[in-house]
């Protein structure tokens, strides 16, 4: 494996970064005290990403997206994990499952959606459905040309910015079973009648970026708003996060880098008994150890993105990248509260933000117990066990 970025890797590497640095980082104060992003200030972020070449950089070129490889679009969300998720989800990378969309539902759905002009959200998990996706008891059954959807949906990031909603729901027996219920994927407009979506309790992290329950009660789609084939639903909810755990360890190596730079900068200028904090090895060997873990979380994370490009990534790669990142962010920020001591934990300073924030991503997309299971199986299934 070649290290090195081509030329055109670093070109978007400083793109991406000085977008981040000029357009979202100088509104996290803002967003983090109203809890949104203000409606105008998002138009005028989408617009600018769009002018700039960023937005769909992950959607094929032939659709109008940006068209780059696994390893370039791990960059890019590498460096947009610098900012909370309400600022840099105005960036948009619509969900890759979008691409499954045929006939009308590409003019409807995906090209607009890459266009800046319709925004997706993806809804699996529910109140009793979390990790066990199988379980999940939103029904949709035939009936003529429509299906006919009830259930709950809850935990749907960003439903409240979106116009639809691309869902999973069983379309065999109701409720939870021993064996495995057939999932199938629908796209539901968010002003169907029968679909209610209500903001969801407030979040101690990524605030601006919120949480909603989605209630289907009787609500009726055309059969035309299946995507892809009925009972198939798994296949496409697998494909799916591979990449989407893939994009959360990035995110999480990129927040890490900019919480250790920050550290570094405290440790280098706060002095204390004379000289500045960083000569203390209580500080000096923490931040050896968050650099250390840092570059071995990016390693994971971007052998993973090269093996995706070569068509050999595994689940196994894809959840090692993802677990290691993710809990190493989590130590990163703890360690850079300790450095900052209780400035560390003072809102007027972004780190008591960062380690706020890095909670999460231990849980959604699949929490670290579920990597441990799939890194687990993959070492003991061979043997049998």
């Amino acid at each position: 494996m070649d290290f090195e970025l081509t030329d055109e890797q670093r070109m978007i590497v400083d793109t991406v970064r000085t977008f981040v640095t000029n357009e979202l980082e100088p509104h996290e104060d803002e967003v983090e005290r109203l809890d949104e992003v203000p409606p105008a200030l998002a138009e005028r972020i989408r617009r600018k990403a769009l002018d700039a070449g960023l937005y769909a950089a992950n959607m094929p070129e032939e659709l109008g997206g940006g068209g780059l490889d696994a390893t370039s679009m791990t960059l890019v969300e590498r460096e947009l994990g610098r900012t909370g998720y309400a600022l840099q989800m105005l960036v948009a990378r619509p969900s890759n499952i979008l691409q499954a969309c045929e006939g009308e539902q590409r003019e409807r759905y995906l090209l607009p959606t890459i266009r800046g002009e319709r925004h997706d959200c993806l809804a699996m998990t529910e109140p009793g459905a979390g990790s066990d996706v199988r379980s999940m008891t939103t029904r949709a059954v035939r009936d003529g040309d429509t299906y006919v959807i009830n259930g709950t949906k809850h935990f749907i990031s960003h439903a409240d910015a979106a116009d639809f909603v691309i869902l999973f729901a069983t379309t065999g027996a109701t409720g939870p079973t021993t064996g495995k219920n057939p999932i199938t994927a629908f796209l539901v407009d968010l002003d169907t009648p029968g679909l209610t979506v209500t903001r969801g309790s407030a979040a101690v992290s990524h605030r601006g970026y919120h949480q909603c329950e989605l209630s289907f009660t009787d609500c009726r789609i055309p059969a035309g708003g299946r995507l892809g084939e009925e009972g198939r639903g798994f296949d496409l909810m697998a494909e799916w996060l591979g990449a989407s755990r893939l994009s959360v360890a990035a995110t999480s190596v990129g927040r890490a880098r900019r919480v250790l730079d920050l550290a570094t900068g405290w440790a280098a200028e706060r002095r204390q008994f004379g000289q500045t904090i960083g000569r203390f090895q209580g500080v000096s060997f923490p931040l050896a150890d968050m650099a250390t873990e840092l570059e071995a979380a990016e390693l994971l994370t971007m052998r993973a993105a090269w093996k995706l490009d070569q068509g050999t990534m595994t689940d196994r790669d894809a959840a090692m990248a993802k677990l290691y990142a993710s809990e190493a962010l989590g130590r990163i920020t703890d360690r850079a509260v300790q450095i900052f001591g209780g400035m560390g934990l003072m809102a007027e300073l972004p780190i008591e933000r960062f380690w706020r924030d890095a909670r999460v991503e231990r849980i959604w997309d699949g929490t670290s117990e579920i990597q441990r299971h799939i890194i687990s199986r993959s070492l003991l299934r061979p043997l049998g066990s």
